[in-house]
């Protein structure tokens, strides 16, 4: 059993959904991102997204963009992102981590050498933002031959008809991008998402991740009672973002912000079902 399975299974048998916080590799910094991604667990982390900076990350909003800028001026790349999964599981065996990003740095990369140094570094699911699911074959037997899952994106404006080809292949779970439009800018409502999730799970077993917009706790308790997890993005990067010097430069308060605020989001997932 992946370790991505493993969790969603040991959570479902505590009744509670998971929180997947997001934070772009080597932002802002190299050892100020190490020490976020070490400390997630800890602060509540169920399981943790990395994002690859790109150059045109077209799926995100100015929060991230503004991250993954920072993050290439500190030198980033793909290898020092395999790196930092490499560092991590030096002493965490067990949380999943889960890369998002786009095709062109994997395809730059090598996709074969690329999902053969990330499942040797630890990865454990990929996200390819705009990898079509009629072009899923670039990525897709590379990826299951080395164990990793490929977690598909389904939208608001993906149709039944079409949902069985988006889900095709796809493994670890289900990420429902709740908004149309980039990360960060608005949110869905219970309603809607009371609508969303039961055509979703009429077409898959997997577990659903509801992201792209959850940005408060108490959005994030609404899409562990809506779904399986809650994924948490932009609202910590802009918790970052606040803590950095008129340089772009991490602070003495950056970690504990970003980590304090973790916790709120992971106090608010945890109990999000009992106060139903």
């Amino acid at each position: 059993m992946s370790r991505i399975a493993a969790r969603f299974a040991a959570l479902k048998a505590e009744g509670r959904g998971a929180l997947i916080p997001f934070l772009a590799a080597w932002d802002p910094d190299s050892n100020t991102s190490m020490e976020l991604l070490r400390g997630l667990p800890a602060a509540g982390a169920d399981l943790i997204e990395i994002g690859c900076p790109f150059t045109d990350p077209m799926a995100d909003g100015p929060t991230v963009q503004l991250a993954s800028i920072r993050a290439l001026k500190a030198g980033a790349s793909m290898a020092h992102t395999l790196a930092m999964v490499r560092e991590f599981r030096r002493e965490d065996d067990t949380t999943p981590i889960i890369l998002m990003g786009y095709l062109n740095p994997i395809d730059s990369y090598g996709i074969e050498r690329f999902t053969t140094d990330a499942a040797a570094s630890g990865v454990d699911g990929l996200i390819v933002v705009d990898l079509p699911s009629e072009e899923a074959d670039l990525l897709l037997p590379y990826a299951t031959a080395r164990g990793l899952d490929v977690i598909r994106l389904v939208a608001p404006t993906t149709d039944t008809d079409r949902l069985p080809l988006v889900l095709d292949g796809s493994s670890g779970f289900v990420y429902y991008v709740s908004i149309t439009g980039v990360t960060g800018k608005t949110t869905a409502s219970a309603a809607q998402l009371a609508e969303a999730i039961p055509k979703i799970r009429q077409a898959t077993n997997l577990p659903i991740a509801i992201g792209f917009g959850v940005r408060t706790p108490a959005q994030a308790a609404e899409a562990a009672r809506q779904a399986d997890a809650a994924v948490v993005g932009s609202a910590l990067l802009d918790t970052l973002t606040s803590t950095l010097d008129e340089h772009g430069r991490a602070t003495n308060t950056t970690v504990r912000s970003v980590l304090d605020h973790v916790r709120t989001l992971a106090d608010a997932v945890r109990t999000a079902r009992a106060s139903v």
